[in-house]
Order: structure tokens, then C-alpha cells, then sequence
């Protein structure tokens, strides 16, 4: 019986894997641009012109409802404040520190493969969302994959890895987006997500603004160019306003604990923009990594009685 409540409808299924690829696939530039724009414009400066043009974006296409759902979005004002400041203030911010102190791919790896792990702990301690066998085994497929990119397939670069100071900086951004996954879990069903959105991201910019005001007192004066503005752009409408919306859309289908291990993905498509964009090569490492991680996403994302089916003799 309870195996029957908790199963999900093949539809709901596909299409919150389709919503979570296509965040994933528009977030794998974040890193890119994070690192590519750090000598041109400072942390607080490209989080608050982003989340102000996301918040610009929104405006005509969530006001009606905003306006309707004002009394229910005042009753949960904590909840959105929160996911305000942890989801949109600081995650990318500190994802816009690292860029000055590491490497793109270790924006990518670190944050994607910590992130998933930490929103699976909270999930399980604050919305009871238990791990199956399967999911477990496919995060544990994810993080191998990611390691041996990290590592380059070596076990002694493994062994001597450290963390440098941009590195730590991910790692706090990491924490920041699992404590938003949570939240936005526990937001009432009542807010629609257009309203939710615009919410978050409104108050998001509020929270970075004293420190955007103080910031422009202390920092040269940002000199625009086309590459930096076209930059901001794909932040405030790609990065925010359409993958957000489909990453919430993902997890109200298929659960955080499902969606959050395709955030393992990233550093791989993260990959191939570099290939495309920066005329960087692809490794072995990147190719084996990505079937790890492909696999793991399948059995994370497999019920078990479907996989019997496919490999009858499974107990």
C-alpha cells in the first residue's frame, strides 16, 4: 500500500527529469561566466545586476499573480526570506567570490558534488525524505564519476588534493543551495511558482543592495562591454528566471532527492561549453566521468520494480 502511494506516474516522471536536465544544461554556464568575468566586474556587483534583471524579467509575468496571492505569500514570509537569502543572496554570490580564487572546473566539481550530498543529509533530517537503495547507490555512482574527474583519473592526485581558499568559498555557496532546496520544499502549495519566484528574487536584490551601495563606494567604476553585458543577461534570464523555474518544477515532480543528483551533471556540460566556447579539449577522464555519472542518474532515478523489469533476475 505504501509502495502504491509513494509511486510516481511515468509522466510526472519524464517530465521532472526533462525540467532538471534543462536547468542544469542552462546552469552549466554559471560557473563559466563566474570565473570568465571576475576581472571585470566584483562579486556583489554581478549577483545584484543579476537577480535585479531576473527580478525586472518577472515583473510583467508574475505581477497578477503576486497581487492575488499577496495575503498567502504574507502568511509565509519567513520561509521566502530565508530562501531569499540563501537561495538568491548568497549561494551565487559566493559562487562570484570563489571565481577570484579558483578554477571554473572546481567551481563546477566541488559545488555540484557537494551540493547534492548535502541537500540529501537535510532532506532526510528535516523533510523525512528517505533514500532509497537504488538512489543511494546511483549518488554513490555520481560522486565517483566526479571524483575521477577531479582527480584526472589519478588516485595520488586524489590523495594529495586540498582545498584552497576559493574552494572553501564554493563549498559555503554549496551549503547555501541545499538549505534553498528545503525551503522551497516546505513553501505553501498555495504560492504559484511565477509568484514564488518573484518573490524570492525580489527580496534576493533588497538583501545584496546595502552591500551593492558600499561596494560602489570602495571599487573602480565597471566598464561595460558587449561580452559583460551579454553576460548579465544570460544570468538574470537564463541562469535565474528559466532554470529556477525549472528546477522547482522538477522537484514539486519528482522529489529533491531525485532532482538535486542531477546537479552532478553540471561540471560535465560545464565540459563541453568550455569545448564549444573556449576551445578546450575533452579528456578520457571527462568521457569516463560522464558515463559514471549517467549512470548514476539512471539508477537514481529508476524505481526498482521498473529495473526488474528490465533485469528480471533481481531479487
Amino acid at each position: 500500500m505504501n509502495q502504491l502511494k509513494h509511486q510516481v506516474p511515468v509522466s510526472q516522471d519524464i517530465s521532472g527529469i526533462l525540467l532538471a536536465l534543462i536547468a542544469v544544461i542552462v546552469w552549466g554556464g554559471n560557473f563559466v561566466i563566474a570565473r570568465g568575468v571576475s576581472n571585470q566586474i566584483s562579486p556583489i556587483s554581478l549577483a545584484f545586476y543579476r537577480w535585479s534583471l531576473a527580478t525586472i524579467i518577472l515583473l510583467p509575468i508574475a505581477w497578477k499573480q503576486f497581487r492575488t496571492e499577496l495575503p498567502i505569500i504574507r502568511l509565509h514570509i519567513p520561509n521566502l526570506l530565508l530562501a531569499a537569502l540563501f537561495g538568491i543572496s548568497l549561494f551565487n554570490t559566493l559562487v562570484y567570490v570563489a571565481g577570484h580564487y579558483t578554477t571554473a572546473i572546481n567551481l563546477a566539481l566541488i559545488g555540484t558534488t557537494s551540493s547534492p550530498i548535502m541537500s540529501t543529509l537535510l532532506a532526510y533530517f528535516f523533510l523525512k525524505e528517505k533514500p532509497g537503495g537504488l538512489r543511494i547507490v546511483g549518488m554513490l555512482f555520481c560522486i565517483t564519476g566526479i571524483l575521477w574527474l577531479l582527480s584526472g583519473g589519478s588516485w595520488h592526485n586524489l590523495r594529495n588534493f586540498h582545498f584552497s581558499k576559493g574552494d572553501v568559498w564554493i563549498l559555503g555557496g554549496a551549503f547555501c543551495f541545499a538549505v534553498y532546496n528545503i525551503l522551497f520544499r516546505k513553501k505553501s502549495p498555495n504560492i504559484s511558482p511565477y509568484a514564488y519566484l518573484f518573490t524570492v528574487f525580489a527580496a534576493g536584490s533588497l538583501f545584496l543592495l546595502p552591500a551593492w551601495l558600499i561596494e560602489k563606494q570602495q571599487v573602480a567604476a565597471i566598464v561595460w562591454t558587449p561580452a559583460l553585458l551579454g553576460s548579465i543577461l544570460y544570468l538574470g534570464a537564463g541562469t535565474s528566471v528559466i532554470s529556477f523555474l525549472c528546477w522547482n518544477a522538477s522537484m514539486e515532480r519528482i522529489g529533491i532527492g531525485r532532482t538535486v543528483l542531477f546537479g552532478n551533471l553540471i561540471p560535465i556540460i560545464s565540459s563541453w561549453e568550455a569545448v564549444v566556447f573556449l576551445c578546450e579539449k575533452l579528456t578520457p577522464q571527462h568521457w569516463i566521468s560522464g558515463i559514471w555519472v549517467t549512470i548514476g542518474l539512471i539508477l537514481a532515478n529508476i524505481q526498482y520494480s521498473r529495473l526488474k523489469k528490465i533485469l528480471p533476475f533481481l531479487p
